[in-house]
């Protein structure tokens, strides 16, 4: 079995489960936000039964419009609250919040083994920590918030081997986009999509995540990566409950193997308006901007949030750019302030927001308006993502994002 029918067998109770088989699993830890819990919640009172099934099992995060931008949000995040109050659900209040798929790992609540789902489609992020993560729907979330378990296909396993080593200024982000570019939006539909090779073993935890965080936008219900050193310490001070480290079987069957040499992968830019749409940085004539964005789920971590200050240190943001910098939780955001990142930004004209998912979706703190270019550490750049649907996003990591703010252009760092 591949590492993905592993951790599902074991949560079914199964010795072996295959591809295409419909199997009940066992989940541990289930996931809303304020956009997608009141519709669980709701439904889950349809249901009839009074208590979740264990309420230390349930995540609930306010992170898509909070700080609440209006009353219709305000109202969204009361009634998650409310409803946690009153199952003894864990949940984070501003202040002590975060993006919720830097939150959880960073929190020690996902740990390797584990079934998690969530009712936010970047939920697969988590395979970074070698669990089998999925995003579901509202209705899903509720019947698993009272019964523990979810329903679900056995999806088929794509290994994607990554080989060489990576270039000046190319990180996860790039490995990803490059992969949605080769395979396109539907080149892992309903599969997971298994992260090894030479390159990954050598990629930062927070490189995987942002991996891990994109496969869904290559349609695959997980991306999961195996547990190595660098995995179990980045637990060792965070885990507070035993966890099971499963392994992928020698003769693991896969839907595809893919193979990659990483050695020539220049920056990735994902011009609009698809992920699959990736080109390599010297492939882009002159694409000037309005706006840069550095932050979300999926490039929001502190090496990231490094990576862009290395850039930006004693240099100033071009007039007519607006460069936003959005810490993923409040620990990033502590930590890059002791580290002196948020001076640095300060004083290259950056503004700097509490922890939110805000403009990734279009939600706040940053929309576009008509005809306004973005290039954003995000993970969808679709019609009408960021804003107006006559705006474009162009994906782009950290470092690509840093330096265009300054240059007023899509840019490699080495043109700076």
């Amino acid at each position: 079995m591949s590492l993905a029918e592993k951790i599902l067998s074991a949560h079914a109770d199964r010795r072996k489960v295959s591809p295409g088989e419909f199997v009940s699993v066992r989940v541990d830890l289930v996931l809303a936000n304020d956009i997608t819990a009141p519709i669980a919640i709701r439904e889950f009172r349809k249901i009839g039964v009074k208590k979740v099934f264990d309420p230390k099992r349930i995540v609930m995060v306010p992170d898509h419009f909070t700080p609440n931008k209006d009353i219709a949000s305000a109202e969204q995040a009361k009634m998650m609250r409310e409803f946690c109050y009153e199952q003894g659900v864990i949940h984070f209040e501003i202040g002590q919040m975060g993006i919720e798929h830097v939150l959880l790992p960073e929190q020690g609540l996902v740990l390797p083994g584990d079934v998690v789902i969530g009712a936010d489609s970047h939920t697969c992020t988590y395979g970074a920590l070698g669990a089998f993560a999925t995003g579901m729907g509202s209705t899903d979330i509720a019947a698993a918030m009272a019964t523990g378990y979810i329903w679900m296909k056995v999806p088929p396993t794509i290994k994607l081997v990554y080989h060489g080593s990576l270039g000046k200024w190319v990180g996860g982000k790039d490995l990803i986009l490059y992969t949605i570019g080769k395979i396109g939006v539907d080149g892992a539909l309903y599969s997971s999509m298994e992260f090894t090779g030479g390159a990954i073993d050598s990629l930062s935890m927070d490189g995987r995540f942002t991996m891990a965080n994109m496969a869904i936008e290559a349609g695959a219900k997980a991306g999961i990566f195996r547990v190595d050193n660098k995995t179990q310490l980045y637990i060792k001070s965070r885990a507070e409950r035993s966890y099971r480290v499963y392994e992928p079987d020698n003769d693991a069957e896969y839907t595809r193997i893919i193979d990659y040499d990483v050695s020539d992968i220049e920056p990735q830019v994902a011009l609009p308006h698809s992920p699959a749409n990736a080109k390599s940085i010297s492939q882009l004539g002159d694409i000037e901007i309005d706006q840069a964005l550095i932050g979300s789920c999926t490039n929001g971590r502190l090496e990231d949030l490094r990576l862009a200050a290395h850039i930006l240190r004693g240099r100033k943001v071009h007039s007519r750019v607006r460069c936003i910098v959005i810490p993923g939780s409040q620990q990033v955001y502590l930590d890059a302030l002791t580290a002196g990142l948020i001076e640095i930004f300060i004083r290259a004209g950056v503004a700097v927001s509490t922890p939110t998912c805000g403009p990734c979706l279009g939600g706040h703190m940053g929309v576009l308006a008509s005809g306004e270019r973005c290039v954003s550490t995000t993970n969808r750049n679709f019609v009408g993502r960021m804003g107006s649907p006559q705006s474009e996003v162009y994906l782009a990591n950290p470092a690509v994002a840093a330096a265009s703010a300054i240059a007023g252009k899509i840019i490699s760092p080495d043109e700076l």
